[in-house]
């Protein structure tokens, strides 16, 4: 597949793997951990990054983030913040799908090892994921975080092990646990392209 133009193939690739994103965001939303929802959702973001570059992964991590919006995931900062909110959310999206791209192009230059470069960018995915939500929160959200933690509560402590903590783990499992698929979708994908 031709990574740095638009082909036909990369369009069907990635309307397809959007409407999963809207369909497990939306699925995910059902399935609560703390305050947050857990969804696979970054597993075709990962899967576009990698088979269609950091351009479709980041679009992907876009879609996402308008999903999180829609779907009212992030409601509760909204009250506090919508511009704080909104630019959290889409760009913790963006940059995770983007990154994951990144760090596929990368591995696989250097290594040459595709394998290795999709593992590499399922575990990127939602460490960037999670770390620019901190950093969101760190800059606009802290009333929100205040208001979640009540009071007498270490806030940098309470961020790190309850708004993350679970949600971080159960991401970073199943992007491991499935790095195995994304990396058959990419031979899939590779096998095609030589025909």
């Amino acid at each position: 597949m031709e990574r740095t133009k638009m082909t036909t193939k990369t369009m069907v690739v990635g309307s397809l793997l959007t409407a999963l994103v809207f369909v497990l965001q939306f699925m995910g939303a059902a399935i609560k951990f703390g305050t947050f929802s857990i969804s696979p959702v970054l597993i075709p973001i990962v899967i576009g990054a990698v088979t269609c570059g950091k351009g479709m992964g980041a679009w992907l991590g876009f879609v996402f983030g308008g999903a999180v919006l829609a779907s009212g995931d992030a409601a509760i900062f909204l009250q506090f913040s919508v511009v704080g909110t909104v630019l959290t959310v889409l760009l913790k999206g963006a940059g995770c799908g983007f990154a994951a791209g990144l760090v596929y192009e990368l591995v696989c230059k250097t290594i040459k090892k595709p394998y290795f470069a999709a593992v590499a960018a399922s575990l990127i995915c939602p460490v960037v994921n999670t770390g620019i939500f901190l950093l969101g929160c760190k800059l606009f959200l802290m009333d929100a975080v205040a208001h979640l933690a009540g009071g007498g509560v270490d806030l940098g402590k309470f961020m790190i092990f309850v708004l993350v903590g679970a949600n971080f783990l159960v991401e970073m499992a199943v992007n491991i646990i499935f790095a195995p698929a994304i990396v058959y979708i990419i031979k899939v994908v590779s096998k095609d392209k030589d025909r």
